[in-house]
């Protein structure tokens, strides 16, 4: 039988492609099982086509429709009604005789091929479409540990079913404008590994984005603790290179979760002499570590995990992967983030915990100790609980920050901060137990950056001073000649960002509209007659930006994923080929007029028309990334005019330059463009033929290095020859003060820098041209001790 028309299948006939057919989390087992030498126990998946057998047999999609019709999800007692009632009607119907018979049938087999008869086992909840919020948002449906018989498996994966309409996937779906009868959902079935231990672990520093060690969280007892912030963890990192251990953290455990003999999980009081022990052996930690190389290299992203060690033979196992959803889909431009500046001594201090989402506010403090009384947070307040679920989404949207007595790195409160980008500090339990020590109603000072909660409101965050008292003390920005742009990738915070000193945007990625909110691959979508799609979500972020800039300009550049980045896309394997090189392979501009791919780049094209025509946004002007060569420059250009996007006196393109060709040939590329944006990261990596991602040659990666600048230079002066503008969109002229001086000296007309960067960047950009004018004014100005010309 066809994949597509199974209603289960096992690990080993499951790869992370069959994410349609079997969810995120199955597939992915199935990946791990067939694919990677790690352990992984073994099991079966119920698939899409069973879940929606089932509705169709009994009639549910109508009684659902009927229930969430005019649902308002903001209005948080009626999300919680209405999703019940969903979640009682599914319930309330017999799942079809046929496919019950064929659960019971594979758990009978599974018992047969592990040499167990009613084995115990895990029931899973597997959302089955990339853009649902399992691949983004964990935990919104359930999990069912420690559970045996072929009838209870049975009753399990329909509560796996209900529990798609979680007041939390609900809220998600709808603000994602994605349709509720749309999803379906798999039931992994899966042997169960007794933990005595286990956690989750990540291959990049969830809090920093640090991609150099591995981060390993672990508690006694089965995992759900960790993941549900009941527990906070030890914490252990490990080098990524060498696999030795670069810090242990080992934090006490009152209780844990553990499995009863007889079925199901029960809380119980963890012996005083392990309270205050390490969870795992320094050789097991070492193992784990060696899985997640494995499963990252395999992957070819960061990677979130989740691991248990069975108590019965001390084996280490891996659980589930999948992608890490914070830190893979930031643009490696932005680099590490800056260090912050320590923070004073004189300052009352409350609780300390762990920074799990990075931040600085002020602010009123709500203490929540019961789930009920969620509905009376008000927005703009500091949350301060005992921990969070996925029930506590709408009210965490609306917090200024989130500080929790429980849970670590990866826990629920923690990855949610962190997708919506609030300071969030958990785990204070150890360190001062904030629910109980923080009064309610008073203010706060939350420095999330270091895990601190201070007494009152301290002068230092800006934001929290009036506005005439910022602009008047501390935001007078003096006009530079040199524009000071800004790069964006997420549409939602443009408005957030439009305040900033900058004269536009710089450079607009349009990748994070594709990763985020489209999921899918153009060619697949207009395979399955869906093209409109590509061209209405990319149009619709696109225009967020350009409203909440104008009537600033904002570049956008075209897409520029490399093909193992589209192939990641949903129906992306159909299309993508297998390259050695991606950086060097199929990219940019050779795609927008291969055969294979022009029509795809035709519905961008599309997307801008219908921002600048139907939307009348005429502040949007476009980049072209990766061009080879001029035949490419002129190719790609030719397509734009034909799909009515000419240049003209309001609509301007710029080419990437980040290849040596553009800057050797810049005198050609100038017939076809109106200026440039230096890629200063690709460009240095192949002026200097140095992957800044090889720690073997790292060292040798320099933007500041001569044969850079003098490229750098070589262009301006060839570009303004013929009054085209040159720009950089790399990180190094915030970075570093001597690089933003040689560009400015060398006549740059513009750099766009990261949000956070751009009021430095351009109070250092006046200093500067303040100084250039002095100079010229006294004649004694330092001169340049290189030879900057080609």
């Amino acid at each position: 039988m066809e994949k597509e028309k199974a209603f289960l299948l096992w690990f080993d006939q499951l790869e992370r492609k069959d994410v349609a057919i079997a969810g995120g989390k199955s597939s992915s087992l199935g990946e791990l099982t067939s694919h990677v030498d790690v352990p992984v126990p073994y099991g079966f998946a119920t698939t899409a086509c069973a879940y929606r057998y089932f509705f169709e047999k009994t009639g549910l999609y109508e009684k659902i429709k009927a229930l969430i019709a005019g649902l308002d999800v903001d209005n948080s007692a009626q999300l919680r009604e209405v999703c019940a009632k969903v979640r009682q009607a599914i319930m309330d119907e017999e799942m079809p005789q046929d496919l019950q018979d064929m659960i019971a049938q594979a758990y009978k087999e599974l018992g047969e091929k592990v040499g167990q008869a009613d084995p115990f086992v895990a029931v899973r909840s597997s959302a089955t479409a990339e853009d649902l919020p399992d691949a983004s948002f964990a935990g919104q449906q359930d999990t069912y540990l420690n559970v045996k018989g072929a009838e209870t498996i049975v009753a399990k994966v329909k509560e796996c079913y209900a529990s798609c309409f979680t007041d939390r996937a609900v809220y998600y779906r709808e603000k994602q404008g994605f349709d509720h009868l749309d999803v379906a959902l798999s039931a992994a079935v899966q042997m169960m590994v007794f933990s005595k231990a286990a956690g989750v672990m990540f291959t990049v520093n969830v809090a920093t984005g640090d991609d150099k060690n591995i981060l390993i969280e672990g508690a006694w007892g089965l995992g759900e603790y960790v993941v549900q912030g009941t527990v906070t963890p030890d914490n252990y990192t490990v080098n990524k290179a060498t696999c030795e251990i670069v810090e242990k953290n080992v934090n006490a455990q009152d209780i844990k979760l553990i499995r009863k003999a007889d079925g199901d999980c029960e809380e119980v009081v963890v012996p005083l002499d392990e309270q205050n022990e390490q969870k795992l052996t320094d050789e097991q930690i070492k193992q784990l570590a060696e899985c997640a190389k494995k499963i990252e290299a395999h992957y070819g992203c960061y990677m979130d995990m989740e691991w248990g060690v069975d108590e019965r033979d001390n084996k280490v196992y891996i659980l589930q992967a999948r992608p890490e959803t914070v830190w893979s889909r930031r643009n490696k431009e932005n680099g590490a983030p800056k260090e912050e500046k320590k923070v004073t001594t004189d300052r009352k201090v409350i609780v300390k915990g762990l920074p799990a989402s990075p931040g600085n506010v002020a602010g009123r403090v709500h203490v929540i100790l019961d789930p009920s009384h969620i509905d009376e947070f008000k927005e703009g307040e500091i949350l301060v609980t005992e921990m969070t679920a996925p029930d506590w989404v709408p009210a965490m949207k609306k917090a200024k920050a989130i500080v929790t007595d429980s849970g670590g790195m990866t826990c629920h409160a923690s990855i949610v901060s962190r997708e919506l980008g609030i300071p969030c500090i958990v785990g204070t339990k150890s360190r001062g137990e904030a629910a109980t020590t923080i009064p309610d109603g008073i203010d706060v000072t939350i420095d999330a950056t270091h895990g601190v909660v201070y007494e009152g409101i301290i002068e230092e965050p800006k934001a929290e001073q009036p506005a005439q008292q910022v602009v008047a003390a501390a935001e007078y920005f003096p006009p530079t000649g040199t524009k000071i742009y800004m790069n964006l990738g997420d549409p939602e915070l443009a408005e957030k960002y439009a305040t900033l000193p900058c004269d536009g945007i710089g450079l607009m990625r349009e990748e994070f509209i594709w990763t985020t909110y489209i999921h899918e691959h153009p060619l697949y979508l207009i395979k399955i007659g869906q093209p409109e799609k590509v061209v209405d979500q990319l149009a619709e972020g696109i225009r967020q930006v350009c409203q909440a800039m104008a009537p600033r300009p904002v570049t956008m550049r075209f897409s520029d994923f490399k093909s193992s980045e589209y192939r990641d896309l949903k129906g992306g394997d159909e299309f993508e080929p297998n390259e050695p090189s991606a950086l060097l392979g199929w990219r940019g501009a050779s795609r927008y007029y291969d055969p294979k791919y022009i029509e795809a780049f035709k519905l961008e094209c599309m997307a801008v028309r219908k921002v600048r025509e139907e939307f009348g946004l005429k502040n949007l002007n476009v980049m072209i990334p990766f061009c080879r060569n001029v035949e490419e420059c002129e190719k790609v250009t030719k397509i734009m005019a034909d799909c009515g996007l000419s240049r003209g006196k309001d609509f301007k393109v710029w080419l990437m330059a980040e290849i040596p060709s553009n800057i050797i040939l810049a005198d050609q590329f100038n017939k076809f463009v109106d200026g440039y944006s230096i890629g200063s990261n690709d460009l240095t990596m192949l002026v200097l033929g140095c992957d800044r991602d090889n720690d073997t040659v790292s060292h040798i990666y320099d933007e500041r290095n001569l044969a850079v600048r003098r490229a750098i230079r070589h262009l301006i002066e060839v570009a303004h020859k013929d009054g085209k503008t040159v720009s950089i969109c790399g990180q190094a002229p915030s970075v570093y003060p001597e690089f933003c001086e040689f560009l400015i000296k060398s006549g740059i007309d513009s750099m766009s820098v990261n949000p956070d960067t751009v009021k430095f960047t351009k109070k250092l950009a006046a200093q500067i041209e303040q100084r250039i004018m002095m100079d010229a004014l006294t004649g004694k100005g330092r001169q340049e001790v290189e030879d900057l010309n080609w």
